[in-house]
């Protein structure tokens, strides 16, 4: 689901969890969506209306603080309503449909998508009582988040933590795949090993490619992504494997090739490695050392050589000078198609939020221009889809 734009009308009920609350409308914010805040009193009692008609820049819909017609307005307002945290005695409120308060109210009269992020003590999330009442919304349309394993206020450790701000988002966003289409994208950058403790690498943060992921996770497809080391996080709902080095990366990625109907190499794979590498730390290292070298599989070769029918391959080229006309000469048989960065910002864009960039296909092409990285992961999408 695209959040861009979106209206969200967060419920608080009662409990410890609802300081988070206010973490979970910064991340929904940040992600350009609409936020008003709709309390009960025993919310109030942890974190005051305040707090988020302070954050949200906006009325908070309280008990206290109620016109008539506001859970008609609020509701009718609202594109996706999410409880958040949940609490086991608002959750009967919900099944009840008695409306006593200002949260379940707004919950009976919101036409449109409903969450319920529930928080509470492990053995009360446990209960037959909770579970029946869980299941309920669930045979109602009604999506929930469950809850994390961990250590809760009451002290206990169980299931019943209230997920972190960034995955609720992330469920709510990307969810489960609605498309019957999967990508398989390579992501950050690989080490080739000189000894235990030194390494050849770059400086591909992984950004690019998170954006990418979650593009298309977005638009309901399948997600597997070959990770190396990275600063960037993907959502959970990327299948990721993790690997170091070039060679563990080709052996990923043609062991998941036949399942992709696209496969984008964005990782910055090492075009060298050690030919021996050290199984001790190299004493003395100031001294000089001769490196013998030897190129790495090239991965974008090999999946082209087991391209299947129908299966679009997209590649990466940095280029320093000339681009565009450096971009050409990659564009080779079985390349579907080619993304072109430029160092505009110094850095080739690397750990940025923004890049030069241009896209080369068969039938069209973008000129180099500066733009997001969430910009590009939208044009590639169109290009592929």
């Amino acid at each position: 689901m695209v959040l861009l734009g979106k209206k969200i009308l967060l419920g608080i009920t009662g409990g410890i969890a609802a300081y988070k609350a206010c973490e979970l409308l910064r991340v929904l914010q940040k992600r350009l969506v609409q936020v008003r805040v709709v309390m009960t009193d025993e919310a109030t009692k942890f974190v005051g209306p305040t707090t988020f008609a302070a954050l949200s820049n906006f009325p908070v819909y309280t008990k206290n603080a109620e016109t008539a017609l506001q859970h008609i307005d609020y509701a009718q307002w609202a594109d996706i309503y999410i409880i958040a945290p949940c609490s086991a005695t608002s959750l009967a409120r919900l099944i009840s449909g008695t409306g006593e308060e200002p949260v379940s109210l707004c919950f009976l009269a919101m036409p449109g998508e409903k969450w319920v992020v529930p928080a509470m003590n492990s053995v009360m999330y446990n209960s037959p009582a909770v579970q029946k009442n869980l299941q309920t919304l669930r045979s109602w349309g009604v999506k929930v988040v469950e809850p994390e394993f961990g250590y809760l206020a009451c002290g206990m450790e169980g299931q019943g933590k209230f997920p972190e701000p960034e995955d609720i988002a992330d469920e709510i966003e990307f969810g489960e795949p609605s498309a019957k289409k999967t990508l398989l994208i390579t992501i950050g950058r690989t080490q080739e090993a000189i000894d235990p403790v030194r390494y050849i690498s770059n400086r591909s943060s992984g950004k690019t490619g998170e954006a990418i992921a979650k593009e298309f996770l977005r638009n309901g497809w399948r997600v597997f992504a070959v990770c190396g080391p990275m600063e960037a996080k993907l959502p959970k709902q990327c299948e990721k494997i993790e690997v170091k080095d070039a060679e563990s990366m080709n052996k990923a990625v043609l062991k998941m090739q036949a399942k992709a109907n696209v496969i984008v190499h964005c990782a910055a794979v090492a075009d060298y490695r050690p030919k021996r590498a050290a199984s001790q730390k190299i004493k003395n290292s100031r001294a000089v050392q001769k490196l013998e070298l030897e190129e790495t599989s090239n991965i974008l070769t090999n999946t082209i050589k087991n391209k299947k029918k129908g299966q679009k391959i997209v590649s990466f080229a940095l280029e320093t000078e000339n681009a565009w006309e450096n971009a050409k000469n990659k564009f080779k048989n079985g390349i579907d198609v080619l993304i072109v960065n430029t160092p505009a910002s110094g850095n080739g864009g690397f750990g940025d939020d923004f890049v030069e960039y241009g896209i080369l296909t068969k039938n069209q092409s973008i000129e180099l221009a500066f733009g997001s990285k969430e910009g590009l992961a939208s044009r590639l999408f169109e290009c592929t889809k």
